[in-house]
């Protein structure tokens, strides 16, 4: 059976039915397609024509067959489709759609209804229900109603993945040392455009973070954020996951998906780790920001894209390229705006300013009181290079934080940590030795046997020096 499948280029409109024109509300509807499916022309022809100016796309169809057709090759946001249709109608077209995983909104419409109707239209699945015959505004309504529940949908979606994962903390820039302080002015006048953003720098300096401010303080601030760690999806996998798939598409596809690239509309996309990326995805990634349109795998229809996207990764990007592990196009293309994290140990001014914010932050989340940092640990903390950088200074916070003390002595596995001698205000040797081990065994919470180790010595020695000093 052959089926001629009609798009709003070449489906008649009858003038006649609506002289209505474009609500305002449905401005900022661009990127929506919609497909009509009804065997009444003169209802295809008013649908089409009250909705071709306010929507990016209208594809109309006169059978769920020919409905069919449309949605294996296309991405549709919306179906508004008739119950009464030749062959299968719709409500048992629309189970058949759910079970398939099309997840787009469905407005069915009918001449012929009653309360069991809707009931059995709303179990299958439909986003509303509306009666024949209707007037402009009602149908608009109804869209822009399903338009709001897409909406939240996505943003929920987006919710549940940043829950799922490690707890984030969304703060602004902590510290006040130069390198801080030029960081912070680069955030927010970046923040001001849409380019794309590159952000480089080890392991745990906050690349996230920064990534979060600048869509925070961006234009985008109301749509998603949607992070993406490249190098945790498989490279089976990781296509599907960023440009989402259609029904199909490859063995185990029973579903259709629609990816990350689709939940990031109108927010912002942060490709982590992005040099994991494998070649071919590369170039397929090089082609969406260059086009700023998608194809889900198997399907035929390009998506459109309003987002940003932001990229990071903990290796110099240049040196991926010249191993030839990085496409070098795809490399100046995220290379517009980039931004390079400084390691804690070049700012370790800021050191104070994080433990006191990790304490106020972290301290109620696990419901007990912040702890009171000496001088003396504050010291400790400044001799570690931080090779774990920020993110290794709140994970001690936080363990610090349950134990009751700060524990310096972790910092240093199998050897203590020396004593910050210009701020004890000692010069003789009797009283720096008493002050090192001292701060020894606050370390390590008064345990002796602990203390013993890392000092070198044995438990008998170490409490016959605590005995002396107590018996003076």
């Amino acid at each position: 059976m052959n089926y001629s499948v009609k798009s709003v280029e070449s489906a008649p409109v009858d003038t006649s039915l609506s002289n209505t024109a474009p609500e305002k509300h449905l401005e900022g509807w661009p990127d929506w397609s919609i497909l009509v499916v009804d065997d009444e022309q003169g209802m295809l022809n008013f649908l089409v024509k009250t909705l071709a100016p306010r929507c990016r796309f209208v594809m109309s169809a006169d059978s769920a067959e020919e409905g069919a057709q449309w949605l294996r090759g296309h991405h549709v946001d919306l179906v508004i489709l008739d119950i009464s249709l030749p062959g299968q109608n719709g409500v048992a077209w629309l189970k058949e759609l759910r079970e398939q995983g099309y997840t787009g909104e469905v407005i069915l419409i009918t001449a012929f209804a009653d309360l069991d109707t809707a009931i059995e239209a709303l179990r299958a699945g439909a986003s509303d229900f509306i009666l024949k015959p209707f007037r402009v505004p009602q149908i608009l309504n109804a869209v822009k109603q399903c338009h709001e529940r897409a909406r939240l949908r996505r943003e929920n979606y987006v919710l549940r993945r940043a829950v799922a994962g490690t707890r984030r903390h969304h703060a602004a820039l902590v510290g006040d040392s130069p390198a801080i302080a030029a960081l912070r002015n680069s955030v927010e006048r970046v923040a001001a455009v849409d380019s794309t953003v590159l952000l480089q720098g080890e392991s745990g300096t906050g690349k996230e973070l920064v990534a979060r401010e600048l869509h925070a303080l961006s234009h985008r601030s109301q749509g998603p954020f949607v992070p993406v760690n490249c190098a945790a999806v498989s490279p089976e996998l990781i296509e599907s996951e960023l440009f989402g798939h259609a029904r199909g598409a490859f063995t185990g596809a029973t579903r259709a998906r629609e990816g990350l690239f689709h939940y990031a509309q109108g927010g912002t996309l942060f490709l982590d780790e992005v040099a994991e990326l494998p070649l071919p995805i590369q170039a397929t990634l090089l082609r969406a920001i260059e086009d700023l349109k998608i194809r889900p795998v198997g399907s035929e229809q390009l998506v459109p894209l309003n987002l940003r996207i932001m990229a990071a990764s903990n290796r110099r990007l240049a040196d991926e390229v010249a191993a030839g592990r990085l496409r070098k196009d795809l490399y100046f293309r995220l290379q517009v705006v980039e931004l390079t994290l400084p390691p804690l140990r070049e700012h370790k001014a800021d050191i104070p300013a994080l433990v006191q914010h990790f304490m106020e932050q972290l301290a109620p989340a696990l419901g007990v009181a912040p702890l009171q940092i000496s001088a003396q640990e504050m010291d400790f903390l400044a001799q570690y290079d931080w090779p774990g950088n920020v993110r290794e200074l709140r994970n001690l916070i936080e363990r610090s934080l349950i134990l009751g003390s700060l524990n310096v002595s972790a910092l240093y596995p199998g050897e203590a940590p020396r004593a910050p001698l210009a701020s004890a205000g000692a010069t003789d040797l009797a009283t720096m030795e008493k002050l090192h081990i001292q701060s020894v065994l606050d370390s390590v919470q008064g345990d002796k046997t602990r203390a013993a180790e890392l000092l070198g010595v044995s438990r008998r020695t170490l409490e016959r020096r605590v005995a002396e000093w107590n018996s003076l």
